[in-house]
């Protein structure tokens, strides 16, 4: 999804960056702007760097998320994914069902891609990376509804 931004005097105007970003990014880029502490337990990261035109080495090169609202207006069943520049991996864990996705290829993710051999490599990367961006951010929820391997790793 873009993020559109303006900030007169730093963003050069009609600027388009392609790094990563998250909603959980706004905190600490409005900290750092008003020039308070960012506390260290914060998940997201100051996006004033990006915004200044500057490209850290160290940005994130995939997002995480978790979708844990169903019941609910979107009806869509609970879910976690990794998104990278090029993929998609969702775990549907109610199910134990996978999805799939070479964005370049499919970007209206309409061919769900996890069977295919030709991309079995990349899926078995995107899982272990899946794993260590839930460890990282603590996410534990719903591990009796995770593959029996999966609950060994967060427990």
């Amino acid at each position: 999804m873009p993020l559109i931004a303006h900030w007169p005097g730093v963003t050069a105007p009609a600027s388009r960056r392609q790094e990563l970003v998250q909603n959980l990014d706004f905190a600490e880029t409005f900290l750092e702007i008003a020039g308070a502490a960012i506390p260290a337990d914060m998940q997201g990261r100051s996006l004033v760097p990006l915004l200044r035109g500057q490209s850290p080495g160290d940005w994130r090169s995939a997002i995480y998320y978790h979708y844990h609202e169903y019941p609910a207006v979107h009806m869509v069943a609970r879910h976690y994914g990794l998104r990278t520049a090029r993929y998609k991996l969702i775990h549907f864990y109610q199910f134990d069902e996978w999805e799939f996705y070479d964005l370049e290829q499919d970007p209206d993710e309409l061919t769900n891609q996890y069977a295919s051999a030709k991309h079995a490599a990349t899926v078995e990367r995107l899982k272990q990376d899946l794993v260590q961006v839930r460890s990282h951010y603590g996410d534990k929820s719903d591990i009796s509804q995770m593959p029996p391997e999966w609950q060994q790793k967060y427990r």
